[in-house]
């Protein structure tokens, strides 16, 4: 499990940078995103994915790896937006965002670590189309939970969702 941790940050580490340097090009402007647009954007990019293992090709030059980052980084985008009330400031300060991007990755990776000591990294053994449908299923289930007011009765909410899609897409990250 020494080697899935060490994957588990290298892959977080090159997401971090990319979210941080976009972050420093278009400020926090995602801030105006209520969840349900957190999910579009996530769903367009399993999507994208999806489509591309379906069809062998694809027309765009963002390869999947590109997609899976960024579907990490919608995640961690979905978890701060879920902490920060819409109501608080667009723009939120440097030093400020890699702390709240830091907290929301590790509570992921302690998941991650959990469950993995639990199923023994099954996951290594998954196919890279489980992973999207994984995803794409986990959307589904944030849009049900939306619908139902944000309530649910026995379920994980939608904080546990898009944690389990951040791990998925940093599962399928070490996997290509």
């Amino acid at each position: 499990m020494q080697d899935t941790s060490k994957q588990y940050d290298t892959i977080i580490e090159s997401c971090k940078d990319i979210f941080l340097k976009k972050s420093a090009d278009y400020g926090t402007s995602w801030r105006v995103l209520r969840t349900i647009s957190v999910v579009d954007q996530l769903f367009i990019k399993a999507q994208r994915i999806r489509t591309i293992q379906q069809k062998g090709t694809q027309r765009i030059e963002d390869n999947i790896a590109a997609e899976f980052k960024g579907i990490i980084n919608y995640g961690v985008i979905g978890l701060i937006q879920l902490q920060l009330p819409l109501s608080e400031r667009e723009e939120i300060p440097m030093d400020e965002l890699t702390r709240l991007y830091n907290q929301q990755v590790n509570t992921a990776k302690k998941l991650m670590l959990d469950k993995n000591h639990d199923y023994g990294e099954a996951w290594r053994e998954m196919s890279q189309e489980s992973f999207v449908d994984l995803i794409l299923v986990k959307l589904q289930r944030i849009k049900q939970i939306l619908a139902n007011d944000g309530r649910t009765l026995i379920s994980e909410g939608i904080d546990a969702n898009y944690l389990d899609i951040i791990n998925y897409a940093v599962f399928a990250l070490i996997l290509l």
